[in-house]
């Protein structure tokens, strides 16, 4: 199971896997992938943007668990929604060009790479060798995205959901074994 810092291990993981995989082509050079908001984006070619955390019913555990002298509430599980956007700063010609090729690849490096687990990890999630899946979901329809950032133009993006992603939980109660039983029986009084 991850710390609390577990949602911030899973953008730092996907900007490297996709640092990893999508420079020097068709992004020059990995400091152009980031973490941002495409409204906000600076210098990025590609930004990945968590817009939406929810709580993952199918695979939220109910049991506590046992650690050493204590039991341990479950660990919370979530689905993290993030908005893959491209960038480009060519002239008005070709950037539609280079955002479709941006993008493209990403699709291809997340769908190639659904299971991320092992050296692509990053912070705690490495330290505890936890593992999320990223499922590329349908693209966020208009009226989402024009929620989610008004006076903003329409940028070529995609969603996607990451996850189940696992926080500890921070309740504990404390347990010790049983040293002495009584039974008391209620039932026919002897004379």
């Amino acid at each position: 199971m991850a710390e609390y810092t577990a949602i911030a291990d899973v953008g730092r993981t996907l900007v490297h896997l996709l640092r990893s995989q999508m420079t020097p082509d068709p992004i020059p050079s990995p400091e152009m992938i980031g973490l941002a908001s495409p409204a906000d984006k600076g210098d990025l070619a590609l930004s990945l943007f968590l817009y939406e955390v929810q709580q993952n019913g199918l695979n939220q555990q109910q049991y506590w668990q046992e650690q050493g002298n204590a039991q341990t509430a479950p660990p919370m599980a979530l689905d993290l929604h993030f908005l893959l956007t491209a960038h480009s700063n060519a002239d008005l010609q070709t950037r539609a060009l280079d955002e479709h090729r941006i993008i493209g690849r990403a699709l291809q490096v997340l769908y190639d790479n659904q299971n991320v687990r092992g050296s692509m990890l990053q912070g705690a999630l490495a330290d505890s060798n936890e593992e999320f899946r990223v499922l590329l979901m349908e693209p966020l329809s208009l009226h989402t995205a024009i929620t989610l950032f008004p006076n903003q133009p329409y940028k070529l993006s995609y969603n996607l959901i990451a996850g189940p992603v696992y926080i500890d939980s921070g309740r504990n109660k404390p347990i010790q074994r049983v040293l002495d039983r009584q039974d008391k029986f209620k039932g026919i009084e002897q004379p």
